[in-house]
């Protein structure tokens, strides 16, 4: 193996801490041509289709790839800004706001990198962007709350293929997952209690995450059980009741059984239940995307909305929102102890140094 060489450094600078943030990702444009590109890196990642190669890149290449992209593109130039991609777009707003809040926090040079799975600026240009900047040490955070084979283990794959060419490896921190970490969820709960004053609490709140084939549980991957409990514990912040939320998953692809209760379907069976008013939020998803966007926040209200529902109110995600900024950094500070000292009076969790997380 031929290792990069990279002889342009200085042996004699302060470690600086590298941060890797890294999303899913989103096309370069609303194209069904950068559409056709970001389905196939994504679809040909054995991480998200566990399915013998040569048989599912024969599916892929020759059934998917030529037609999924031209009934995409359109859902993709629905939700387009002007400035491009909503997930792009919030995820650079997001950079800002975490490098703000981490200046705060670390007592230590840092930078901080996005990236993204299947998109611009790839996980491969950010790291070396890091090193370029003399990130000695780099915390890797996945922008994925509940632990995923398909998503987070992803991140690992895509950061130990880069690293595995460098020559003067980095110190290296991975941040698995923050599902129940008490400052996120209460992040979410603020985030729905401004929405409800903003606009009128429902008598019904649903949480919805991003699907994965049923197996994938059976075979040993933690998703369902870290997503329920994200729910659970959001509901006891809100002090609901039993029959006033529930957890379901969205974006199935395929014909396999995937994680249930599948959101479309139960949006559709609420008003038969004389559930006609609903609040739906998606805690899974760091920024806003297709999935919110244009899945949930546009088919999935038309939906409930032909079954005899009366009210939607969609909760946005937790964006560039400065409590969001301050749960990714505090999770940053957390993982930086014996790096950097946490600023003396604030932890991780928002109590004294101390305090266990």
């Amino acid at each position: 193996m031929r290792f990069q060489s990279f002889p342009d450094f200085h042996r004699d600078t302060a470690d600086h801490i590298g941060v890797l943030a890294v999303n899913f990702g989103t096309p370069d444009s609303p194209t069904p041509r950068d559409v056709r590109r970001f389905l196939a890196r994504m679809l040909s990642d054995p991480r998200v289709v566990e399915l013998p190669r040569p048989l599912w890149l024969t599916i892929l290449y020759g059934i998917i790839l030529p037609l999924r992209p031209g009934r995409i593109a359109p859902k993709y130039r629905r939700i387009w800004t002007a400035q491009g991609s909503p997930l792009r777009e919030q995820s650079d707003r997001l950079r800002g706001a975490l490098t703000s809040m981490l200046a705060q926090r670390l007592l230590a040079p840092f930078a901080v990198e996005f990236a993204m799975l299947y998109g611009t600026p790839s996980v491969a240009e950010s790291l070396q962007r890091l090193r370029a900047g003399g990130a000695r040490r780099i915390i890797v955070l996945p922008l994925f709350p509940q632990y995923c084979g398909a998503t987070t283990g992803a991140v690992y794959d895509q950061v130990n293929a880069e690293l595995a060419g460098w020559r003067w490896l980095p110190e290296l921190r991975f941040i698995s997952e923050y599902h129940d970490q008490p400052q996120y969820i209460e992040a979410l709960r603020e985030s729905i209690v401004q929405h409800w004053r903003a606009h009128g609490r429902t008598s019904h709140l649903l949480m919805s995450f991003h699907g994965i084939p049923e197996r994938y549980f059976h075979q040993g991957d933690p998703y369902f059980c870290k997503c329920q409990k994200t729910g659970r514990l959001l509901a006891e912040a809100l002090l609901l009741k039993e029959g006033e939320w529930t957890v379901t998953f969205q974006s199935r692809f395929g014909r396999a059984e995937w994680l249930r209760p599948y959101t479309i379907e139960t949006l559709a069976g609420l008003p038969g239940r004389g559930i006609r008013d609903v609040t739906v939020i998606c805690p899974g998803f760091a920024v806003d995307c297709l999935e919110t966007l244009e899945e949930i926040d546009v088919e999935n209200r038309a939906e409930f909305m032909r079954a005899g529902g009366e009210r939607f109110e969609y909760v946005p995600a937790l964006n560039a929102r400065p409590e969001h900024a301050a749960v990714l950094a505090g999770q940053i500070a957390r993982h930086c102890q014996g790096w950097t000292p946490l600023e003396p009076s604030v932890s991780a969790t928002g109590g004294p140094p101390d305090t266990p997380v």
